[in-house]
């Protein structure tokens, strides 16, 4: 909240990469992939005697509203319009930011969230209030902040600043000047690092007085996290005692919540773009040594029991992969779709090397109740423990089970929903997933009703011979390898199509 208190004007990005938008000729706002017009650009309004609440402004004067009306007839989310100021109804304007990570959420006055839908229209752009109830649309309350400079004063825009100054939302008597955007990011870390809850607190307790680390994987238990010899990639190895499995914490001025893990080569541990596999979940996680250190060599350490999770700006997690190869050893960072992966992203921390001098500034963590919490003596004779500090209980593990991934409950299917005219929009990326523990179409085609709320759908795989959709019959392939479907909707034209080709 206290980076609304400072920011003026602000973006606000969506998981699909795509802004929120008003338009000044209609009540809707939508999404739009334009960042650069001006109708991205909100205008932060405080709410009087509300201290955690804001009002957002378009540069039209008219704010996001949050309302009590169907999106579509028996579906869930409400509309959110972009509607005049009504002091009766004051309390549709009003947002309440939420931090989640490096994100925000913006809960309505119902308790339900922004969201930023995707899919076939007439929900693809679209924006409601509402509480994500699938796994693959959790995401989709998510958005990024930017903060901007304020927009030029058209008559429209000075006109609503003078009308949010006398009705007192607006603290001050002066008008807002602009802010640079390099005052606001500042303003937004050290307000971040301010908010932080116990629960990053928690995470960041195991790293208390850590000048070295070895992160091992909990799932995998007995590989550790370890910088290659290439300079670049980032594995799994079971070597403990190689140097390339030893990571220099580093505490990031502003925060006392996120850190970054620099390499044997000094380099750092690094949250990339780039697909692990095409077509697949999971980024590619590798050492890098940028010009300017962004947020994407940014971790920040959350506490599940005696382990932690790392997770991105992006809000995925710092994973390690079983399985067979190419996944083998791998570490990507994704959100786990499947109960059986929820562990891998789990890790273990063994502090190898400590600061014993008093002036080295780190975050100053609450005290802990927990029995495997350590104590560092300040008479420690040596910076470099003889023995690793283990924060995990000691678990036994057997010839029998050592590298064998975890039993695989059903199949990961990745989607696309396509257009009326069979195309595909963003195919080449990756799509929504579900877990599917069936073989039958008929059964398949029920699970993707009630995971994307569409009232009928046509499962459809794409042919390796010509590239054509082509509705799948009767049974899955018999293994439980991960697939790439195709949803269409029973009026579109491609649908028609398959009616007269009679393959439906």
């Amino acid at each position: 909240m206290e980076f609304f208190n400072k920011a003026k004007a602000v973006k606000l990005r969506s998981h699909l990469g795509k802004y929120l938008v008003a338009d000044a000729d209609q009540e809707k706002v939508r999404q739009s992939r334009n960042g650069s017009t001006q109708k991205t650009k909100w205008i932060v309004e405080l709410v009087e005697g509300k201290t955690h609440f804001i009002r957002l402004k378009s540069i039209h004067g008219r704010y996001l509203t949050a309302t009590d009306v169907p999106f579509l007839l028996g579906m869930t989310g409400e509309k959110v319009a972009h509607a005049d100021f009504d002091k009766g109804l004051d309390w549709k304007y009003e947002w309440e930011p939420i931090r989640d990570g490096f994100h925000v959420k913006l809960r309505s006055w119902c308790g339900k969230y922004l969201r930023a839908n995707g899919g076939t229209p007439p929900w693809r752009n679209s924006i409601t209030h509402d509480d994500p109830h699938a796994t693959s649309t959790r995401n989709w309350i998510l958005w990024e902040l930017e903060p901007v400079e304020l927009p030029a004063r058209t008559d429209s825009y000075e006109e609503s600043v003078l009308s949010s100054r006398s009705s007192g939302d607006i603290s001050g008597s002066e008008p807002p000047s602009p802010m640079s955007v390099s005052s606001v990011n500042s303003s937004m870390r050290t307000s971040i690092s301010r908010i932080s809850s116990n629960e990053f607190r928690l995470g960041m307790d195991l790293f208390h007085n850590a000048k070295a680390v070895r992160l091992r994987s909990h799932s995998h238990r007995d590989k550790y996290l370890l910088a290659d010899e290439d300079e670049e990639s980032v594995i799994q190895d079971r070597n403990g005692s190689s140097k390339n499995v030893r990571w220099i914490v580093e505490y990031v001025p502003g925060y006392d919540n996120i850190i970054r893990l620099k390499s044997s080569y000094g380099k750092y541990l690094t949250a990339s773009n780039q697909p692990f596999l095409l077509g697949m979940t999971g980024r590619k996680v590798l050492q890098t040594l940028p010009s300017r250190l962004d947020s994407s060599v940014e971790w920040e350490p959350i506490r599940v029991g005696a382990q932690l999770k790392l997770k991105t700006r992006y809000g995925n997690f710092l994973r390690a992969n079983g399985g067979l190869p190419p996944w083998r050893n791998s570490v990507t960072h994704d959100i786990p779709q499947r109960t059986a992966t929820q562990d891998w992203i789990l890790w273990d921390v063994d502090v190898v090397e400590i600061h014993v001098s008093s002036s080295v500034q780190k975050p100053t963590p609450p005290p802990m109740p927990h029995s495997d919490s350590l104590n560092f003596e300040s008479d420690t004779p040596s910076a470099v423990l003889t023995k690793p500090a283990k924060f995990s209980r000691q678990e036994q593990s057997t010839d029998s089970n050592v590298g064998s991934p975890p039993k695989m409950e059903g199949r990961t299917i990745y989607y696309h929903i396509a257009e009326d005219n069979g195309e595909v929009d963003d195919e080449g990326v990756q799509g929504y997933s579900l877990i599917f523990k069936g073989n039958g179409v008929e059964e398949l085609t029920s699970k993707f009703k009630e995971e994307t709320g569409l009232e009928d759908v046509i499962v459809c795989t794409r042919s390796p011979l010509n590239g054509k959709l082509y509705p799948l019959r009767l049974q899955l392939p018999p293994n439980n390898v991960t697939m790439h479907v195709i949803l269409v909707l029973p009026s579109s034209k491609l649908a028609r199509d398959f009616e007269e080709q009679g393959l439906l």
